[in-house]
């Protein structure tokens, strides 16, 4: 939601909107840099003319909602006042289970920094200028969301059975992928995911990967502390090395999505190996702060193979460190479907933590009984923690403590900071 506001202002709409929560964001700087204002109570003036859209997290009987019904005022789902601004532009769509926002975040910087472009990124990050031609665009398949959007260019990830709650398998999710697909008049794809493979596309698609039947192959991999290497074939024609300051084999896919789409777009080799070199990651994405001698990591990763993937960066990136995860589950289906997968990643670590389930759009009584004591019960030494016992830690603080978790964890490391700062100021007293 944060998204979509700041771009519809400024396309210069008077933007507001509602929270039930007033805690701190990370989607909400772009709000207070466009003075957007929130409430927290139903008693604003809301004029006869707007149009209203909420998400999933509030239900119908939402005292917000039955108020603006009784006001007359006209409501739209968010998905297709997003896909009225794809009409708007030459839009590019990426999409996939995991890795979309980073592969978003890629083409954003490379366009933005040569060619300029529109965007809308899941981590709060949205702006549009009628001036520049192009949107990029990550496109959701929560709620088959994407379905509505109007690309000229799709972006493929991966596809990987994801919500549960929504695709009752994994068949029905890759048939989805392929109705947004045909929608483009051209698909850029991850050729060595065998569930992609498996989609009919009626235009154009272009494969990469590391298999050598794709049309942009991926060799020479060099990965260290510092970040990513890689050279890039076209039709057995060498691109070149690419270099990113990222870590993890999938940001290499992700990498090479940004690479193809920057080409098509006119870009040239040299313009985008630059770039690249510069890429600061999209928010809570591998984000990494440190308190003393202490790391912190900050992570989206929500999904089994998301947390995998994060923690076999986190080994690259701090390979002398030992790893302790903090994992706050995000919905009962998700829970429940991927329970076991949710214990082998998180093995990944040395230590493992987990929060109770967070879920604001979904009744527990309407899944099968999973409460995170179920997966901990899958993980040797697993444990469960909440915002008031996250002094575990304590005897992990010299290991890299990784927060995961697509629902928020922002008070549980603030928390986490205020132990280690004040242990800091003891040991100085002590000293």
């Amino acid at each position: 939601m944060s998204t979509l506001a700041q771009m519809l202002s400024d396309m210069g709409y008077e933007v507001s909107g509602y929270d039930d929560a007033k805690d701190y964001k990370f989607t909400q700087k772009g709000l207070e840099d466009r003075h957007i204002p929130i409430y927290y109570d139903s008693t604003h003036d809301i004029p006869k003319d707007t149009i209203v859209t909420f998400s999933k997290a509030f239900q119908e009987d939402h005292k917000e909602i039955q108020r603006v019904k009784k006001l007359g005022l006209t409501i739209k789902p968010y998905n297709e006042i997003v896909g009225d601004l794809t009409k708007e532009f030459e839009t590019i769509s990426v999409c996939g289970t995991h890795g979309k926002t980073t592969t978003t975040s890629m083409i954003k910087h490379l366009l933005e920094k040569t060619i300029g472009c529109n965007y809308f990124i899941g981590d709060g990050s949205g702006h549009i200028d009628r001036k520049n031609k192009i949107l990029v665009i990550e496109s959701d398949e929560f709620n088959r969301h994407f379905l509505a959007y109007h690309p000229k260019t799709a972006v493929i990830t991966c596809i990987e059975l994801e919500h549960t709650e929504i695709y009752k398998d994994l068949e029905d999710m890759i048939q989805t992928f392929e109705t947004f697909a045909n929608k483009a008049e051209h698909v850029i794809a991850n050729g060595d995911d065998q569930n992609i493979r498996q989609i009919t596309f009626k235009n154009e698609v272009v494969y990469y990967g590391e298999n050598e039947e794709n049309d942009y192959v991926i060799k020479e991999i060099k990965q260290d502390t510092k970040g990513s290497q890689f050279t890039l074939y076209q039709q057995k024609k060498c691109l070149g090395e690419f270099y990113i300051p990222l870590y993890g084999h999938h940001n290499i896919m992700n990498a090479t999505a940004a690479i193809i789409t920057a080409l098509e777009q006119g870009l040239s080799l040299k313009e985008i190996k630059e770039n690249l070199k510069t890429f600061q990651n999209a928010k809570r994405r591998f984000a990494i702060e440190r308190v003393g001698s202490a790391i912190i990591l900050d992570d989206y990763a929500h999904h089994p193979t998301e947390i995998k993937t994060t923690l076999e960066a986190v080994r690259q990136k701090f390979p002398d460190k030992k790893i302790t995860v903090v994992f706050r589950p995000n919905t009962y289906s998700r829970t429940a479907a991927f329970k076991k997968e949710f214990a082998e990643a998180l093995s990944k670590a040395d230590k493992a933590f987990i929060t109770p389930i967070l879920c604001d759009r979904e009744n527990p009584k309407d899944y099968p009984p999973i409460k995170s004591e179920d997966v901990i019960a899958l993980v040797k030494g697993g444990e469960l923690i909440d915002e008031n016992s996250v002094e575990k830690l304590l005897p992990y603080k010299d290991s890299v403590v990784c927060f995961l978790g697509c629902a928020t964890v922002a008070r549980m490391i603030a928390k986490w900071k205020e132990i280690l700062q004040k242990e800091a100021k003891e040991e100085t007293k002590s000293s």
